[in-house]
């Protein structure tokens, strides 16, 4: 396994494998590793000659309120992890190496950038389309891997890579969830005891909600009042939103339909944790 932290070293690299004709798959992450990204090396395992991570925690997606300096950094498990993985590649960059001094480029998907998440998270999306499109020019990546938890990020970058005609496949992978239904997350390290408990709430909301459509309830404002009723029962539960959107456009829809997006974003404590269900 290769750790290559300069940009150009990694670009040179790629640019050989593909005169070679290697396939070359991509997952992005920002360390603190879990089986959710090892899921998404296995899948890259499998479907590529060439499997690079990129553990990189992207200064451009946090705002001057959220956890930037206390964002987990086990860098020496997260390199044995993906040693075990098969990881071919680890890009391992420094901050001032993806925005040297005088960087002022970015990508903005406005549209959908500013809904959901992007309401309390502004300029996230943003931060995230931008070091995306860098790391997709950096590794010339054929395919990259992405989980559903994150289902606006994929959609976010979907829309990116049909906007600017990027030669980039995007796979979007189940979400990998502990056995209690929690789905996995880097920020579940600071749930306190309590919290841990009450965030499976988070998912039981959603099995509530996929049952009552599975027995006709339709009407958008009745199934996310009775998912706002489950959640509430629980003290340190802070819903941030609960919606139901079109998968593409991410707008609110008024009846649920195959294909919607049913999403919810809760805080625990100070912990902020997402989780979603595409019917």
């Amino acid at each position: 396994m290769k750790i290559i932290r300069l940009p150009a070293k990694l670009a040179a690299y790629a640019l050989r494998l593909k005169r070679n004709q290697q396939s070359i798959g991509l997952v992005p992450t920002m360390g603190a590793l879990h089986d959710g990204h090892l899921s998404l090396i296995c899948s890259a395992r499998k479907e590529n000659d060439f499997v690079c991570v990129s553990i990189f925690i992207n200064p451009k997606q946090f705002s001057a309120r959220e956890d930037f300096k206390k964002y987990p950094r086990p860098l020496s498990k997260d390199l044995e992890l993906c040693r075990k993985a098969g990881v071919d590649i680890v890009f391992l960059p420094e901050a001032e190496d993806i925005y040297p001094e005088g960087f002022g480029s970015f990508v903005d998907l406005p549209a959908i950038s500013s809904l959901l998440c992007g309401k309390t998270r502004p300029g996230h999306f943003r931060g995230v389309a931008t070091i995306v499109l860098k790391l997709f020019n950096i590794t010339r990546a054929d395919n990259a891997y992405f989980g559903q938890k994150d289902a606006q990020q994929a959609v976010v970058i979907s829309r990116m890579i049909s906007d600017l005609n990027l030669p980039v496949k995007l796979r979007v992978m189940p979400i990998v969830r502990c056995n209690d239904g929690l789905a996995l997350s880097s920020r579940n390290v600071y749930l306190n005891k309590q919290q841990r408990q009450d965030a499976v709430v988070l998912y039981q909301a959603l099995c509530l909600a996929r049952c009552l459509i599975d027995h006709g309830l339709v009407d958008t404002q009745r199934l996310l009042l009775r998912m706002r009723q489950l959640i509430a029962k629980h003290q340190t539960a802070k819903i941030d939103y609960i919606t139901a959107v079109d998968l593409n456009s991410l707008k609110p829809i008024k009846r649920i339909s195959q294909g919607c997006l049913i999403a919810l974003a809760v805080k625990f404590g100070k912990t902020r944790l997402i989780d979603n269900i595409v019917i």
